[in-house]
């Protein structure tokens, strides 16, 4: 895949489809490949998607020092940059989710319209993962085992009934066997997650706000969308009944038809 200059770094990025440009922004420990073929297909069909790697995730600069949100969303706006993109519609998806309000707030002209997924925005009243997600992660991690580790991301980021999907689970199993996000990069992104915060910010968000939330989600509980929707009066809210964090795997139809119908009010 091609690499993209981004101030002082590279970014791994694919472009694929036609239509008005749709910059995918993933969340903590995930890559582009995590979009999940099923959703990327349907949202080509209507638009030019562009998906890239965080610093620090597969072929992306390596990780050198500690990052911010801030700086991931520099980075975003770096990459529209080298792809001479004057503005597009944005949608990010957990972490990506905080890195799209902080691209929203710092650059408000390169947003056409902003979908927030699964995300959080920080401070008080936020909530980070339920404590069945966290003791699931760290049994997981403990076992040191590379395939158990996956199989643990794999049930809290997903509802009880989708956990049982054969095909999805594989093909979520092979994405994380042969391109998992080295420890090191989780943990700062980790960090920079925790220290994100827009409560004070996010009503000068400009761009038409598409808010999508699993009910089930135990990543970023839905009580966290609630909260942007109550920031953001004009924002609209969407909960997606039964659906657990990677809510687009699970329902990618309905979730491509959200992202379809918002980016309607600004081609």
């Amino acid at each position: 895949m091609p690499l993209a200059r981004a101030a002082a770094i590279e970014l791994d990025y694919e472009r694929r489809g036609s239509g008005p440009p749709l910059l995918l922004i993933m969340g903590m420990s995930g890559t582009r490949a995590h979009w999940s073929e099923r959703f990327l297909t349907l949202l080509e069909r209507d638009f030019e998607v562009i998906a890239y790697d965080h610093r620090g995730v597969g072929a992306s600069s390596r990780v050198e020092r500690g990052f911010t949100i801030v700086d991931l969303a520099a980075d975003a706006e770096g990459l529209l940059s080298a792809l001479q993109l004057d503005s597009a519609h944005v949608l990010g998806f957990s972490m990506g989710g905080m890195v799209a309000q902080e691209l929203s707030l710092a650059h408000p002209e390169r947003i056409r319209t902003l979908t927030l997924a699964s995300t959080y925005c920080g401070g008080e009243g936020s909530a980070l993962a339920t404590s069945q997600a966290t003791r699931v992660l760290r049994d997981a991690v403990a076992t040191r085992d590379r395939e158990a580790a996956v199989e643990g991301f794999w049930q809290v980021n997903v509802s009880k009934a989708f956990s049982a999907d054969a095909q999805a689970h594989a093909e979520f199993m092979e994405i994380g066997l042969d391109k998992g996000v080295a420890s090191v990069v989780v943990m700062e992104q980790m960090r920079a997650i925790v220290g994100h915060d827009t409560t004070a910010r996010l009503g000068e968000i400009e761009a038409p706000t598409l808010i999508v939330h699993g009910s089930e989600d135990m990543m970023l509980p839905v009580a966290n969308a609630h909260q942007i929707a109550a920031l953001m009066p004009d924002a609209r809210l969407e909960i997606i009944a039964g659906a657990g964090h990677l809510f687009f795997w699970e329902q990618p139809r309905r979730a491509a038809d959200l992202v379809l119908e918002h980016t309607a009010v600004r081609a």
